[in-house]
């Protein structure tokens, strides 16, 4: 009898416009996709690493790195327009007409670099009850003490609660990272069609020094720099 599979997606489209090629730009002596490949692999709970993508040369460093890229991610699905839950229902979809049989699926984002197999473990142990658990970190700002909203006439209140002296007193926010999503599969088709918010969410909470997401050559300079300051030395994909 077969049993239910953990799977990792990873979603890497060709397309960049804020890092051209940024998903196989070199980090660290290696694509940058490649990092969250050796993350997943290095997953003991993870069976299985596919990539969906709609570039040649991201499948050709993605299949080096040891994944799996099943096709070439259709011309529809790889528009500044679409959507991410319906590319990897469709990644899951086609996995299933091809005998996969998935229990959960863990999609981890290529632009994230500094997250490692041990927080990929972590999230997936945190709250098994949840239809879906999100990494996030502690958000730098505070709608309960610094963010505020423009009223109609012009004046600024304070985004939520009635304000308060020290940032202790207020409950503390954060903020989703992207780097990791442990969805079920029942979860994830029903968001497809009705969005994230739409099933039971928990949080995994990082470090926010692995937090970033690389978008623009300035995040990629930053996130090389975090990386020789904190994992360079040490077990970089452990």
């Amino acid at each position: 009898m077969n049993t239910a599979r953990t799977i990792a997606t990873i979603c890497a489209r060709g397309g960049s416009k804020g890092l051209p090629g940024k998903n196989i730009r070199p980090f660290s002596g290696k694509p940058l996709i490649a990092h969250t490949i050796a993350h997943a692999l290095g997953c003991p709970e993870i069976d299985a690493v596919y990539v969906s993508t709609d570039d040649p040369l991201i499948a050709d460093a993605a299949r080096i790195a040891g994944a799996i890229v099943p096709y070439l991610r259709p011309a529809e699905l790889a528009t500044d327009q679409a959507g991410k839950l319906p590319v990897i229902e469709h990644l899951a979809s086609h996995l299933e007409q091809q005998g996969e049989l998935i229990g959960r699926i863990v999609d981890l984002q290529p632009t994230s670099p500094l997250r490692e197999s041990s927080d990929i473990a972590a999230a997936l142990r945190t709250r098994p009850d949840a239809q879906l658990v999100v990494s996030v970190g502690e958000a730098a700002d505070n709608p309960y003490f610094n963010l505020v909203e423009a009223a109609g006439d012009g004046l600024v209140h304070l985004s939520k609660g009635d304000g308060a002296a020290r940032r202790q007193d207020v409950p503390p926010v954060y903020a989703l990272n992207g780097s990791i999503y442990v969805w079920q599969r029942s979860a994830l088709a029903h968001a497809a069609i009705h969005g994230l918010w739409s099933v039971t969410v928990a949080p995994y909470v990082m470090p926010r020094w692995k937090c970033v997401d690389i978008d623009t050559l300035e995040d990629f300079e930053h996130a090389q720099w975090l990386f020789g300051r904190h994992l360079a030395t040490g077990a970089g994909n452990g």
